[in-house]
């Protein structure tokens, strides 16, 4: 078929594009290497092999799989696996865009972590993907005002894997959460596609007074660890490749994207894309490459009138 299966740990590593040009014509490609993954990982790891058939091999879809993986990392003395398993059915039976969400969550995972080497790692251990897939149950719950499921469906989440979402918060498809931890989505914030999350981003509120009052991030945004977005502010509403900073929100330069990134940073991960500062000053302007130095820090760092550009 084109997809090598052979090799030690769960074989060599196919890319999101090798793996649509090698199975054209299988109806569900994702599904077809991740079964495939697991069969060289149970041959090369017998330990795994009762996992991987239980979770993986058994399953006639990635619905089926994920909804054993994930009952199983819910269980609890008070709500067992089973009664989760059939939840994440009920949800992939009811809403075509479940699975689509999922598949495409997967692929971010795979096109943008380097250290995401195959499809079944994803399913069966980040936890980052575990988190959002729940959540994708507890909104579909939500919508249905099935609320009180839906809220003990986030404190579980929130206790096995430190992702806290609400479930009324929107997210799109193609959405990565890298690590994971310590994220915190609130009630009303609204999350696009093909959006990068890193560890420990709050997409919180300023205060107690209800409403619309969480933010929203437009397509492709990428927001790096440690970040806070507080407030319905939107991130991303910008002219395109616009840098901002400070309180309020001030532009201050122009993002140059790396290739490959099509405009949007959540696909290049890269946290050092070059920018040309709109403000800056006090002699001949020089290129400095931005190493984790904000970009506020820089335009602090160098001063000056708005003759000149410079590039960090």
């Amino acid at each position: 078929m084109g997809v090598p299966v052979t090799g030690p740990g769960f074989g060599p590593r196919v890319t999101v594009d090798d793996l649509m040009a090698s199975l054209p014509d299988e109806p569900d490609p994702l599904w077809s290497l991740i079964r495939r993954e697991a069969s060289v990982g149970a041959a090369n790891e017998p330990q795994l092999a009762s996992t991987l058939y239980a979770s993986i091999l058994v399953a006639e879809s990635l619905e089926e799989s994920l909804a054993t993986v994930l009952a199983n990392r819910l269980d609890a003395p008070y709500f067992q696996a089973t009664q989760w398993a059939e939840l994440f059915r009920e949800v992939a039976a009811d809403d075509p865009t479940f699975g689509v969400g999922v598949r495409a969550d997967i692929s971010a995972v795979m096109t943008r972590d380097p250290a995401s080497a195959h499809a079944v790692v994803v399913v069966l251990y980040y936890k980052g993907f575990h988190a959002l897939t729940c959540h994708r149950l507890a909104h579909w719950l939500w919508r249905r005002g099935r609320c009180s499921l839906a809220l003990y469906l986030q404190s579980a989440v929130s206790s096995r894997f430190g992702v806290d979402i609400h479930p009324a918060a929107v997210l799109g498809q193609g959405v990565m959460m890298d690590h994971a931890t310590g994220i915190v989505v609130g009630e009303t914030a609204v999350v696009g596609n093909n959006v990068s999350l890193l560890h420990n981003v709050t997409l919180g509120g300023t205060g107690k007074t209800g409403g619309d009052r969480h933010p929203k991030v437009r397509d492709g945004v990428l927001i790096g660890a440690g970040a806070s977005v507080l407030g319905n502010v939107v991130v991303g509403d910008v002219a395109g490749g616009a840098v901002v900073s400070g309180v309020p929100a001030k532009v201050v330069g122009t993002l140059r994207f790396s290739g490959g990134s099509r405009g949007m940073p959540a696909l290049s991960m890269d946290h050092r894309e070059s920018v040309v500062l709109a403000s800056a000053g006090g002699g001949e302007a020089e290129k400095v490459r931005a190493e984790g130095v904000a970009v506020r820090e820089a335009v602090e760092s160098v001063g000056g009138d708005d003759d000149h550009e410079y590039i960090i």
